[in-house]
């Protein structure tokens, strides 16, 4: 059995919250003395777990009564999603955030299982197999647009 690390651990702390209530504030001190932890840590995990690519916008305010707040997108439609994804896809997406996407594709009922499938295939490094990385992920990025475009305009 793996070893959990502290950012999934934190995570599930945090999403098992979002399950309950679509917002939630927190304040990364408390978070890091909880889990007892750096409060850098909080910020590596909100940066990385937390993203509109994933579905969540962060907002933070700073100072003495700061707070950090996590707000799980809510999707109004079928296209929302898809208009909210191809708004934040990065101009270099790398291989594990397009899997990410694709789940949450298949998750939110938008695509089938085999559809997914085959979008993750076209995006691996294998099938790329571009010795550039930086030329890989802009790649990548530009597949995962028009994917989302296919979705959007053909019903």
């Amino acid at each position: 059995m793996q070893a959990q690390s502290m950012s999934d651990i934190i995570e599930a702390y945090l999403n098992a919250i979002l399950a309950e209530q679509r917002q939630v504030e927190i304040r990364r001190s408390e978070i890091a003395e909880r889990f007892n932890c750096v409060p850098s840590q909080i910020n590596y995990v909100l940066k990385t777990r937390f993203t509109p690519q994933r579905g969540y916008a962060v907002e933070s305010k700073r100072g003495g009564g700061g707070y950090i707040r996590i707000v799980k997108a809510q999707l109004r439609d079928e296209q929302e999603p898809l208009t909210l994804m191809r708004a934040h896809v990065p101009d270099h997406l790398r291989e594990s955030d397009a899997r990410v996407m694709t789940q949450q594709l298949f998750d939110a009922h938008v695509i089938a299982r085999e559809t997914g499938n085959a979008m993750l295939a076209a995006m691996s490094h294998h099938t790329l197999a571009i010795a550039d990385s930086e030329s890989e992920q802009v790649i990548r990025a530009r597949l995962m647009r028009a994917f989302l475009d296919s979705l959007r305009y053909e019903r």
